[in-house]
């Protein structure tokens, strides 16, 4: 298990959405962060009290996290600077990126020195089986976005907590990095091979009560050519009963792709209904998940009421507005 609480470390991180694992523990799991450490040139910030690596060890921070999620996943020089001076005061290390700590030599000796534990969340602890795409019992949701990075992970969290409020049945399930530092479980998927990724997330989310609800934290976009994969693997693995589109409308071009633009939520809705219906032919789209942070409220709630308007769904900004909405349209399933 990983120490609690977390010093969450941003290093250089060019903005707020490259800090986007930071941000998810700070939201999710404000009594896990003592504070932030960033590096000169950083253009993140959560907002919460920044401390040197003495000021928080004094206040009880157990684990130095690395709350970014850089293209690629490296772990630069200028990082291991602070690394190593963490491992030192005997910190012990957490990170979801590919570039594993434990495959750094140097880290790796400093912390046995110290007797510190470095944790790669993004490492498969368990032999997945390959999917078999056989019906199970309980129900399963998920938000496919027209982009990477559209908030499919806080739509799940935000559905999971209205469910529960509700006193209804319901599993946040993590497939990713600051999905499995929030809740402590769950499935790398993009660090599974890819014949085992849609077993995997069958694995994740076994059969249950039928009126149990699984809300399966989405990754990447079909309509990324860098990580469709793994959206198709959620797709399939998970035979969603019911799909929720996420999507930023701020955004000029799909995330790192300038030559690439997002699709319509139409075009979004019938690829992602057609393909999810390969496993489950009853699936459903039930909402929509708008991100409108980048927008003031009144411009948020116009463009939520003519995307509502037009599309004949919820549609809701889950964190501005609420997710009731789309648990009430999961209820009428």
């Amino acid at each position: 298990m990983i120490k609690t609480p977390y010093l969450l470390f941003l290093g250089d991180a060019p903005d707020q959405l490259a800090a986007k694992v930071a941000i998810g523990i700070k939201d999710w799991r404000p009594e896990n962060a003592v504070a932030q450490l960033r590096m000169d040139g950083c253009g993140a910030d959560l907002g919460i009290v920044e401390m040197t690596l003495s000021e928080a060890k004094a206040a009880g921070a157990k684990t130095l996290v690395i709350g970014v999620a850089n293209r690629g996943g490296i772990i630069s020089d200028a990082w291991k600077v602070v690394l190593k001076e963490a491992l030192g005061m005997g910190y012990d290390l957490a990170s979801g990126l590919h570039n594993l700590l434990r495959d750094e030599a140097d880290l790796a000796e400093i912390a046995a020195a110290n007797f510190c534990t470095l944790h790669d969340v993004r490492v498969p602890s368990v032999e997945y089986p390959i999917a078999n795409g056989k019906k199970r019992t309980g129900k399963r949701c998920l938000t496919v976005g027209t982009d990477c990075s559209v908030g499919k992970m806080y739509t799940a969290m935000a559905m999971d907590t209205e469910m529960n409020k509700r006193g209804m049945k319901s599993t946040f399930r993590a497939t990713g990095q600051t999905g499995i530092l929030i809740t402590g479980g769950g499935v790398p998927l993009d660090a599974v091979i890819a014949d085992f990724m849609a077993g995997s997330v069958e694995y994740l989310t076994p059969s249950n009560d039928e009126d149990h609800w699984d809300h399966i934290e989405g990754q990447g976009s079909l309509f990324h050519v860098s990580y469709s994969g793994v959206t198709l693997a959620l797709v399939h693995g998970g035979q969603p009963d019911a799909l929720i589109l996420g999507h930023e409308p701020t955004r000029a071009h799909m995330r790192g792709l300038p030559e690439y633009q997002q699709p319509s939520l139409e075009t979004l809705r019938d690829t992602a209904l057609a393909l999810a219906r390969v496993g489950n032919p009853a699936c459903q789209v039930v909402g929509i998940s708008v991100n409108t942070q980048h927008m003031s409220h009144d411009a948020a709630v116009a463009y939520l009421t003519k995307v509502e308007d037009r599309m004949g769904l919820p549609t809701v900004d889950p964190i501005r507005i609420g997710a009731g909405r789309l648990v009430d349209a999961l209820a009428a399933i």
